[in-house]
């Protein structure tokens, strides 16, 4: 009975035992052309509102992990939560550059997308839900643990679409602008690196396994709506799609996404694939550790030119 007493009040730690490798990377955006995938207008618009829908949930998830930092006992996780906030704030300055000095640039107006993402993160998700709820003792717990599940749910999916990204060949075929494949590869490869911690952390502070099923159902309608929305916005305003009106609510998007991928699943994810996909999340036997392989990412990792440019600037 002691026995069985100690292994239920253990707390769950790290799941690994490589050590996560923060990189500092920059890109260089003047020569990146709208159309990164030439003749594929559609596909680098969606890929597109990545950079703008990722900054602001990357920053609240750095804060987020800070609050709860000291709440850890298990150090091999901490280290890793460590490294995860250091990986995900690169990953946001990433994006708002290629935001600022890519989009912005060439008249793409982002901004009603950015304050989009900016009031889900820093208002509806906040410490302080709408700026005005209080949240305090029992309920303060249970709102962060709320918001660790929804980080966890969130990183199985970016983690799905971070092996996507890294076993795709066929953008690279099409003649892809090589430093935005580079991003794309990059960051999908760190998220497939990182990919225990956030399922780690949430376990370690006692999130439970039934709540993955209403956080899964959130956590996807919100990010196939949001990216949805956003890739209507900015696609709206180039004349090629003029005639379309493309919106979230209007049919057109959602049958050219579903055309394109059932063409060529290279080309783009299929949303009904997307959403099969959380499917693994919701086993009672799920770990993360088996959705990808490290080894993998690493070895793209090693030789992305971002990665090798920062490591001769730190040389």
């Amino acid at each position: 009975m002691k026995l069985l007493s100690r292994i239920k009040n253990s707390k769950i730690g790290s799941s690994i035992q490589y050590s996560i490798k923060p990189r500092k990377v920059k890109f260089e955006w003047k020569d990146t052309p709208i159309d990164w995938i030439p003749s594929q207008p559609f596909i680098s618009y969606f890929i597109n509102e990545i950079n703008m829908i990722l900054p602001a949930g990357e920053f609240w998830f750095c804060r987020l992990y800070n609050k709860v930092l000291p709440q850890i006992t298990d150090e091999k996780l901490k280290e890793d939560v460590r490294a995860f906030i250091r990986q995900e704030a690169m990953h946001a300055q990433a994006h708002s550059s290629a935001n600022n000095e890519y989009l912005s640039v060439r008249n793409i107006d982002i901004e009603r997308n950015l304050k989009l993402m900016d009031l889900l993160f820093t208002k509806v998700l906040a410490d302080k839900p709408l700026s005005f709820i209080p949240v305090s003792g029992r309920l303060e717990h249970e709102w962060d643990l709320f918001r660790l599940g929804i980080i966890a749910t969130v990183e199985h999916m970016t983690c799905v679409l971070g092996k996507y990204v890294l076993y795709n060949k066929k953008w690279a075929e099409l003649g892809a602008d090589a430093n935005m494949l580079d991003l794309v590869k990059w960051h999908g490869a760190e998220e497939i690196e990182h990919r225990t911690v956030a399922f780690d952390l949430y376990r370690h502070l006692g999130g439970g396994y039934i709540s993955r099923y209403y956080q899964s159902i959130l956590v996807i309608a919100a990010v196939m709506g949001l990216w949805v929305d956003g890739a209507a916005h900015i696609m709206g305003q180039d004349p090629r799609f003029a005639d379309k009106k493309p919106a979230l609510y209007k049919p057109w998007i959602w049958r050219e996404w579903g055309r394109i991928a059932q063409t060529d699943n290279r080309l783009m994810p299929h949303p009904l694939w997307l959403i099969s996909q959380q499917l693994g999340y919701l086993m009672p036997w799920y770990d993360p550790v088996h959705e990808a392989k490290t080894e993998d990412a690493i070895a793209y990792l090693d030789n992305s030119p971002a990665a090798k440019r920062a490591l001769l600037k730190v040389a």
